[in-house]
């Protein structure tokens, strides 16, 4: 937790933010993210309007995809088209074809298709539905954010492919509850720029979020704990009487309904059940499944930690209930994964716990590592029979691997590094590149959040490190942890912008990929996220500011900012900086005696665009 004098948090509170839609693109740049393959400029416009008709010839997905279209375009600009099961004459009207290849297209794969704009025509071909859905989403992007009854769309032809499987997101709404459906405008969110992966963290010493209906007491005790607001981890522990009333859970009709949701949009769910440790709601429905059989309640993030909160691996009724539970999660998730967490186990309660004890001897383990491997092994095996493969967090390395268990690489790529060189398959979510718990923007404007983790880092974001055989490298994902985050529109603010570079990083080329050229096509976007009431951090415009000491003895002062074009005023006499006042040159800031702290904003073409930073001098010697 940053403290802050409380004048900085009042100042904070009078931002000044002006985000301009009139963007300007690089030459011939379109505003699109991700950057598609390839785009191919051409002559003339196409007029959009409620005279052009959507063309769908081919079968109930290709119809599902135009009508999804339809229904889009609608709601983004109020032009109403009508779709033809048939053929039209061009001549007679501009149309909005939409076909799959009667030959493959074996360089678009899967999700790939071509997008072929014309004054007459716009046709997106593709080899799957998956694809026509993403050729529309790259359409779209192409009609402004506001209501009109004639868009010009500039002819072109796209040919686009992702370069990773695995394009994914995971919120944990363990620590703090998303409804169903703030879930589903999450997933529809992610969606438009290509996600096809929500990762959905669905346990954890906070909150159990998923009905299971062989073991009631997950959701009916699992799913609430005490209400508290303020500091997560600094909360007072539940007193003797308190009601848990805050949480919440979904039922198994919710889930089918959210895993339809996300199909429609050719997003897969992966649930995660984080066992053997983060298990404290489990373990606080459920007593005996921990090593010590005390009885806890579930964790609301007070200051003294979290107990036993890790599952038993001598007690074969825990592996009893693992399999009814993944029994019923595997009914219920159409995808090939589940997740089981295996992460931060706290291993000294089994080293204590005489039936662990007992296991280890059994199995002739040596070691609490090895203890761990065994209790992966043996719920791969449950998942297997299940029909489902296991996909873990980078711990479940520890002690040996089951052969066919996927690695989600966190704490680094070191993990994923050695599961890829083990033969596993890997998914790279290392937190220097894509923890969105972390800060976007400065901690006195952000004022509440993990460390910092700037956009500008995240689009610098490689899936695979030197060294490492491409295959073995599904793709890669960003983490929204919520012990910082208490609610959804907190949610959204921390995905965006950063989730539009880390698409770009897990879609385009990466030879494609250039940071001044994607802020532009990252800024077009800013418009539609107000339009669709989507929260977002504008850090991207704030100033950076720093510290050092000068040979001479005196500190001086350094301002950066993430994006080029932008001019930094400040002030050290504690008044509102503005174009009038001094104006950064690029050159270090010697402090002026009797001053405590700097002000700062910053301009673009004139005008105020960032937030107000207020700082003292003796926060930035800390930094």
């Amino acid at each position: 937790m940053i403290k802050i004098k409380n004048v900085c948090f009042v100042m904070c509170l009078f931002a000044v933010l002006s985000v301009n839609s009139g963007v300007s693109y690089g030459k011939g740049q379109l505003p699109l993210v991700p950057e598609p393959v390839s785009v191919i400029h051409k002559h003339g416009n196409f007029e959009l309007s409620g005279r052009t008709k959507i063309v769908a010839t081919e079968g109930e997905g290709v119809l599902h995809i135009a009508d999804m279209f339809r229904k889009q375009l609608f709601s983004l600009s109020g032009i109403s088209l009508e779709i033809s099961r048939t053929e039209i004459d061009h001549k007679s009207s501009q149309t909005v074809v939409f076909s799959l290849n009667k030959t493959r297209n074996k360089r678009i794969g899967e999700e790939g298709y071509k997008l072929e704009i014309t004054p007459r025509e716009i046709r997106i071909s593709a080899n799957k539905a998956s694809g026509l859905f993403y050729g529309i989403q790259t359409l779209l992007q192409m009609v402004p954010a506001q209501k009109n009854s004639k868009v010009s769309v500039p002819c072109a032809l796209i040919l686009d492919y992702p370069r990773f499987a695995w394009r994914g997101l995971m919120l944990d709404v363990s620590r703090h509850f998303s409804t169903k459906e703030e879930v589903e405008k999450f997933i529809d969110q992610m969606s438009k720029y290509k996600y096809n992966t929500f990762h959905w963290h669905l346990s954890d010493n906070n909150g159990w979020r998923i009905e299971i209906k062989s073991y009631p007491k997950l959701t009916s005790i699992g799913a609430w704990r005490v209400p508290r607001t303020g500091v997560y981890g600094s909360f007072e522990p539940p007193v003797s009487g308190e009601k848990a009333t805050d949480g919440g859970f979904y039922t198994q009709a919710d889930i089918r309904e959210v895993v339809k949701y996300a199909q429609e949009r050719f997003v897969t769910i992966v649930p995660e059940i984080d066992v053997p440790g983060h298990s404290m709601a489990l373990i606080a429905a459920y007593p005996s499944m921990s090593c010590t059989g005390e009885k806890y309640s579930v964790y609301p993030g007070s200051k003294e930690g979290v107990g036993d909160n890790v599952l038993c691996p001598g007690n074969d009724s825990v592996f009893k209930m693992l399999d009814s539970v993944f029994g019923e999660i595997a009914s219920l998730f159409p995808g090939k994964y589940i997740h089981i967490g295996g992460d931060e186990v706290g291993k000294n309660f089994w080293d204590n716990c005489p039936k662990c004890q007992s296991r280890m001897k059994e199995e002739h383990l040596n070691s609490s590592e090895e203890l761990q491997s065994y209790f992966i092994r043996r719920v791969s095996k449950i998942l297997a029979s299940k029909g489902k493969e296991l996909i873990g967090w980078d711990e479940i390395l520890e002690g040996g691997l089951a052969s066919d268990a996927t690695v989600m690489s966190w704490r680094g790529t070191e993990g994923g590094i050695a599961a890829a060189k083990a033969g596993h398959q890997v998914v790279m979510s290392p937190v220097k590149y894509c923890y969105f718990d972390y800060m976007q923007g400065d901690p006195v404007i952000e004022r509440y959040g993990a460390a910092h983790l700037g956009i500008k880092q995240v689009y610098q974001f490689n899936p695979i490190p030197i060294g490492v055989d491409s295959s073995y490298i599904l793709g890669g994902q960003g983490n929204i942890w919520t012990e910082m985050i208490p609610n959804f529109r907190r949610v959204e603010y921390m995905t965006w912008p950063r989730a539009l570079a880390l698409s770009e990083d897990l879609w385009s080329p990466k030879e494609n990929r250039n940071w001044d050229e994607f802020v532009p096509r990252m800024e077009a976007q800013f418009p539609r996220f107000k339009f669709a009431e989507v929260n977002y951090d504008p850090s991207i415009y704030d100033p950076e500011i720093s510290m050092f000491k000068a040979a001479d003895g005196d500190s001086r002062i350094v301002f950066t900012s993430e994006i080029k074009g932008l001019d930094i005023y400040y002030t050290f006499d504690c008044t509102f900086p503005d174009k009038f006042s001094a104006k950064y040159d690029g050159n270090p800031i010697k402090t002026p005696k009797g001053s405590s702290e700097i002000w700062a904003i910053t301009y673009r073409d004139d005008k105020p665009i960032g937030r107000l930073l207020v700082i003292t001098f003796d926060e930035l010697k800390k930094r």
